[in-house]
């Protein structure tokens, strides 16, 4: 049985069409997965600093209010820095438990700066 010329026209616009939304939601998937990964990266950075931040605040006040400056700023920007690497590092394992039961580990890779061989 042969199609006649209209029908070949319409299945071919419609086989077309429906490639164009498969390649356009691929598309769309992985822009928006790269701005998934954008945002997490970006809240364990603001964890970093905001932990360091949140110690300094409260050295300062400490100092102002005990009048043991400069010990109280130490203090509290070590404590600080401590709380924010025990949140990122959190948050750091969060993702990867929600990557490894999604199944999208990627496997490792060694980084090599360019120019460096790779039998070293």
């Amino acid at each position: 049985m042969t199609e006649s010329r209209e029908e070949a026209i319409k299945r071919l616009q419609q086989q077309s069409a429906s490639d164009l939304e498969a390649r356009t939601t691929a598309e769309k998937s992985a822009e928006l997965t790269g701005q998934k990964v954008a945002g997490q990266a970006y809240k364990i950075i603001a964890e970093l600093l905001g932990g360091v931040f949140v110690g300094l605040a409260f050295g300062f006040v400490a100092d102002w209010v005990l009048g043991t400056r400069p010990w109280g700023l130490i203090g509290g920007v070590l404590l600080g820095f401590a709380l924010s690497i025990y949140m990122a590092r959190r948050t750091a394992n969060r993702l990867m438990a929600q990557a490894k039961a999604q199944g999208t580990t990627a496997p490792s890779e060694p980084y090599v700066e360019a120019g460096e061989d790779e039998e070293r």
